[in-house]
């Protein structure tokens, strides 16, 4: 049975990375749901943040590859109670007689209205996969125009290091 797999990379920062860890994953087979790269404290360095299916087999297989790479410095899986969260930016369509109630519905998960057009809101929202798949739900009756993620970000919980 396949699970969700999420692997964080601290990576250097150097041009062609990201294409081939992304590569790694299509050459074995691997369909990623999500990746995300930003900067670290440390500007030679990378964290990227890879979210796949697949099972502890495949799992094995993806970090045994992904150390090859002379680019990946730690490899770290995700699965021992992690923090990961998500953006989302969310147009929804929202005259002026639905405002008030969507503006009910952010406040309750903590969302931010930054845009308010005529027929229109935006809304911004950053929290868990389930958090943000339950704020689009209830913001389906208004009509979703947009929707853009980010894919989930994460890290490990405490000052203990597992990277493998």
């Amino acid at each position: 049975m396949d699970n969700k797999i999420v692997i964080s990379l601290m990576v250097e920062n150097e041009s062609g990375v990201l294409s081939r860890i992304a590569g790694l994953f299509s050459r074995r087979g691997f369909n990623i749901e999500s990746i995300t790269a930003g900067k670290t404290t440390d500007p030679r360095m990378t964290r990227i943040t890879v979210v796949a299916l697949g099972d502890e087999d495949a799992l094995n297989q993806i970090c045994s590859q992904l150390r090859k790479l002379i680019d990946v410095k730690t490899i770290e899986v995700l699965d021992r109670d992690p923090v990961c969260r998500e953006l989302i930016l969310i147009k929804i369509a929202a005259g002026s007689k639905d405002r008030q109630q969507v503006m009910s519905i952010a406040d309750i998960f903590r969302a931010k209205i930054v845009d308010v057009a005529t027929d229109s809101m935006i809304l911004e929202m950053t929290g868990t996969e389930s958090k943000i798949d339950a704020i689009t739900r209830l913001l389906e009756e208004f009509g979703i125009l947009e929707i853009a993620r980010t894919g989930i970000v994460g890290m490990s919980r405490g000052t203990h290091d597992d990277a493998q």
